[in-house]
């Protein structure tokens, strides 16, 4: 089963666009790279509501199973992109990671 991979950001107020846009960029470049990664989409909050809990990025990455998922926490590349954000982040509790299982049709 495929494995859906979402994760919400809090950036500091002082993170430069530029510094976000790095990021992305790093992120969206790990398809490919990283075996059983198929896709990747982020991009700033822009909903209506205002529930985002001042979470102002998200992201979304499909694994071809649970097992590519597992592999790409330890991976170099991954490990670059997280020592690129983590500065960045405000806070202890900027980052909320939520993964399911689904059988994609």
């Amino acid at each position: 089963m495929a494995v859906k991979h979402v994760v919400l950001f809090k950036f500091k107020k002082t993170t430069s666009p530029e510094k976000i846009d790095e990021i992305f960029a790093a992120l969206g470049n790990l398809p490919g790279r990283i075996q059983g990664l198929l896709d990747f989409s982020g991009g700033p909050y822009s909903g209506p509501e205002g529930r985002n809990r001042g979470f102002t990025h998200g992201m979304v990455m499909t694994f071809r199973d649970a097992s590519c998922r597992d592999l790409y926490l330890p991976d170099p590349a991954h490990r670059r992109v997280v020592d690129l954000l983590s500065p960045e982040l405000d806070g202890s509790d900027a980052v909320l990671a939520f993964d399911w299982e689904h059988n994609p049709a």
